[in-house]
């Protein structure tokens, strides 16, 4: 087996990264040492500055379509797989995290979970989270994929889930992956609809949170919509 010419740069930023976590590294670095386990013998600092120049930011590397990726200098099949792997793989360990029924008895935990549920998608989807009696998580099912200003297909889709899932409460949840957490004259709009159908059924809406990144908005605790 070859010997390997930059053996030595990884080790150290492996051994940094074991001593110090990622906060200290740049993008490109996180980059490089990951693009390490699919590129063994061959320097992955220019491959990872240049995705951070083509998509903009790490997490829009992890997004990329994996045959695009797969296109670009220095990246193989392995490499581009690995690169798609981590958002599913961060997204199964929150979920794993949270197994269970976790219990979602305040707007901090609520908010908390719903971001989990949005990690990796660069599209907007609807979930609707079934609470049982004792505000335990029973099912978050994502019932939408679209704006929501498509709301017409909202009310039977989200009763139907919220009866087969056996919901005493619901918490409404969408994500606005362009970024910001404001709630829109259709965000209001479609929760009061939601309130009074689910309400006129014996199950009470919660609330409704809205994500982007790691930040969210409660309605409920900002006070947009009365619940």
């Amino acid at each position: 087996m070859p010997d390997n010419p930059h053996s030595g740069h990884r080790l150290r930023l492996r051994e940094r990264f074991l001593k110090e976590g990622l906060n200290g590294f740049d993008d490109h670095q996180i980059l490089e040492l990951l693009l390490c386990y699919g590129v063994p013998y061959r320097d992955t600092n220019n491959t990872a500055h240049s995705l951070i120049d083509k998509y903009g930011s790490l997490s829009a590397v992890f997004e990329a379509d994996y045959e695009e990726v797969m296109r670009m200098k220095g990246i193989g099949c392995n490499s581009a797989a690995l690169l798609k792997l981590i958002p599913e793989l961060s997204k199964r360990y929150m979920a794993d995290k949270w197994r269970g029924k976790p219990q979602l008895g305040s707007s901090t935990k609520a908010g908390e979970y719903a971001v989990t549920l949005f990690i990796g998608l660069n599209y907007e989807v609807f979930y609707l989270i079934c609470l049982d009696s004792q505000n335990r998580v029973n099912m978050a099912a994502p019932v939408f994929k679209g704006t929501i200003n498509e709301a017409p297909v909202y009310p039977r889709v989200i009763v139907e889930n919220a009866l087969r899932y056996k919901a005493c409460g619901v918490i409404l949840s969408h994500n606005h992956p362009g970024g910001g957490t404001n709630a829109s004259k259709a965000d209001i709009e479609v929760t009061e609809k939601l309130k009074t159908i689910l309400n006129s059924i014996s199950i009470n809406v919660v609330d409704h949170i809205i994500v982007a990144g790691k930040e969210y908005l409660s309605m409920a605790e900002n006070g947009v919509v009365r619940f």
